[in-house]
């Protein structure tokens, strides 16, 4: 007696090109925010706040590069989100490493304080 399942791999074959009605979605999300972290970093004056604004156009940045990455059915954008995730993680430990530095010092997160360095 011999049991059929019938299950299929998610990959048992190469997949079909995605549409470009289907890619447009993606883009749209991506450039949107995109869009919410630039205003978001040019408008406030936190160091917290503009921090995870740039994290977040990193990310909106990763979305579309694996959209496009899908699209042309390559896993090159998709390598290079790795990388981008692996900088933006370092580049995360440095800022919040700086931000605590520069709290204790004036013991205020705002960029006004900071406009001007003195040695």
């Amino acid at each position: 007696m011999t049991f059929s399942l019938g299950l299929t791999l998610a990959q048992s074959g190469f997949p079909e090109l995605m549409a470009a009605s289907t890619l447009a979605p993606y883009l749209f999300v991506s450039a949107a925010l995109f869009v919410i972290g630039l205003v978001g970093f040019i408008t406030r004056r936190n160091l917290i706040i503009m921090f995870l604004c740039t994290e977040l156009m990193f990310q909106a940045a990763g979305l579309a590069l694996v959209a496009f990455s899908r699209y042309h059915l390559e896993h090159t954008g998709q390598t290079f989100v790795i990388f981008v995730l692996t900088v933006a993680a370092a580049e995360a430990a440095l800022a919040l490493a700086l931000v605590v530095l520069l709290f204790r010092k004036k013991d205020s997160l705002s960029s006004e304080e900071w406009r001007e360095m003195q040695g």
